[in-house]
């Protein structure tokens, strides 16, 4: 086979993944994933036969969806934190912006709710680089909850349920919830109630600009 050949073939087989994943996070947004193959490449357009080209199973595609989300999620976080000095501000902004993407990619928060307890200790997207943010913010004096790991979880558990929370109040500001959840935050793992609200009226990045490459989950 010439390089150009396999070059398309490679191509390919990329867009086929990619179908394939995007059906799988749009089932996974509707909480259906009690569905055959057959309905998968489907939705996805793609041939039966292909499916087993890239996954063994429903399950591996699932994951693999769910995955793809976090990491999509993580990337974006350590790009629009990336150069700020303070681990608490990277913390913050990290999550002010999470919290305002349940509305901005209603598709990916659907998907992380949908599989929220387990994401949070995951290995993957959000929780590995809150739990780095949250240590680093220890070393340096700037938090003083005694457990990262519980901060972890208590952080965790107030973005999923944030997102919820957004989702069943369409009329409720995304924008002021993150900023005072996040603050409530800063508070409980060790900031005095001053400096929280101001780390949290900074400005953020545009959230348009940012995700306007990505197409939602």
């Amino acid at each position: 086979m010439s390089e150009q050949a396999a070059s398309r073939l490679d191509r390919r087989r990329a867009r086929t993944r990619a179908a394939l994943i995007g059906a799988a996070q749009e089932l996974l947004a509707e909480d259906r994933t009690n569905v055959s193959v057959l309905e998968i490449t489907q939705a996805a357009d793609v041939g039966l036969g292909s499916f087993y080209n890239h996954f063994d199973s429903k399950e591996e595609l699932f994951q693999a969806a769910v995955d793809q989300v976090l990491e999509a999620h993580g990337e974006l976080m350590d790009r629009v934190t990336e150069g700020i000095d303070d681990p608490a501000e990277v913390f913050a902004r990290a999550f002010r912006l999470t919290g305002r993407l349940h509305r901005r990619l209603p598709g990916a928060s659907r998907v992380m709710l949908h599989h929220g307890p387990e994401l949070i200790m995951s290995d993957h997207g959000l929780a590995p680089r809150a739990l780095r943010d949250i240590k680093a913010a220890l070393e340096a004096g700037r938090f003083t909850t005694a457990d990262p790991e519980l901060a972890l979880v208590a952080a965790g558990g107030a973005v999923l349920a944030l997102g919820q929370l957004l989702h069943d109040q369409p009329d409720r500001d995304e924008a002021a919830s993150a900023d005072a959840l996040t603050a409530d935050l800063l508070r409980m793992f060790g900031l005095d109630a001053a400096e929280a609200e101001e780390i949290c009226r900074r400005p953020l990045p545009d959230l348009d600009e940012l995700i306007a490459p990505a197409s939602d989950a």
